[in-house]
């Protein structure tokens, strides 16, 4: 009953927020986060900043357990992989993408056609989604939050959630994209589990209190980790992603590990394709 009831909290917020983006005459409004921001609570886990760090998005599941957090992927990953993580002392953040269309998932058929928009590029297999449809979405991601649950998983990892920066199909905006996070983050925390936003900086001075972490894919090769200052204000957990198909493990742990470290962020070195090799800091 708790979820359903949160549920339809959900939809009617999302209802509430299409129109105050529409306005009275059809002009766009500015709009924050409608879900309200969750309290400390021991409801649900929240990683601890310079925790170690592993991401592995690959089939194989869970790699051998050497990282104190590991990201993994909702699908491949079996409820005895987290048991096993859990055995050793670890936790498992559960991948999912919210905010695009991959058609090899076993739920690819559940999309509705409207919801779908332009293909990420460089990703043929997928496309972008219309976040604004949340009356269509909830279902199926509640459903990718529940299975995170049951597989026992500590937190989600919400992807693609910043449309509002890419050719989408869509008209989206910040606004719309903050809504979406935060009402995903609602059902997410309602189930015991910690929300991570996955880069995105511009929605923090807005979700800084709703997300529990931070997962960052080359802020130091592009230059914006330092945007995450609200989220470090706030004493919570930042991992930094780099991949070494433009950044060498010489510059690496010579200059970004150095730099990580002086902001108390976690930072690895990953092959682009995300399976278990890893390259962590000195």
């Amino acid at each position: 009953m708790r979820a359903n009831g949160l549920r339809t909290a959900f939809l009617a917020a999302a209802a509430v927020a299409l129109l105050a983006a529409c306005g009275a005459a059809g002009a766009a409004q500015s709009a924050g986060p409608l879900a309200p921001a969750p309290s400390p609570s021991a409801a649900w886990w929240a990683p601890t900043p310079g925790s170690s760090f592993q991401y592995d998005l690959s089939d194989a599941g869970l790699p051998s357990p050497g990282a104190s957090i590991e990201d993994l992927d909702w699908e491949a990953t079996s409820a005895s992989d987290v048991a096993t993580l859990h055995a050793v002392g670890g936790r498992a953040v559960c991948y999912v993408d919210a905010g695009s269309y991959e058609n090899w998932r076993p739920d690819a058929a559940s999309f509705p056609a409207v919801v779908l928009g332009d293909t990420y590029v460089g990703y043929p297999n997928e496309r972008w989604l219309d976040i604004r449809r949340i009356d269509l979405l909830a279902p199926i991601m509640d459903a990718r939050i529940a299975i995170c649950r049951t597989k026992g998983f500590d937190g989600v990892e919400f992807d693609n959630v910043d449309g509002y920066g890419a050719t989408t199909g869509f008209p989206l905006t910040l606004q719309e994209d903050e809504t979406y996070l935060a009402n995903l983050a609602a059902y997410a925390h309602a189930n015991g589990l910690a929300v991570g936003l996955k880069n995105a900086p511009e929605m923090l001075p807005a979700m800084a209190s709703t997300v529990d972490f931070a997962v960052n894919e080359s802020c130091w090769a592009q230059g914006w980790c330092a945007q995450d200052a609200p989220l470090r204000a706030q004493h919570k957990f930042i991992v930094d992603v780099e991949y070494d198909d433009v950044t060498g493990a010489t510059q690496f742990t010579s200059s970004f590990c150095p730099a990580a470290a002086a902001l108390g962020d976690t930072t690895i070195l990953k092959h682009p394709a995300l399976d278990a090799w890893i390259l962590t800091c000195p």
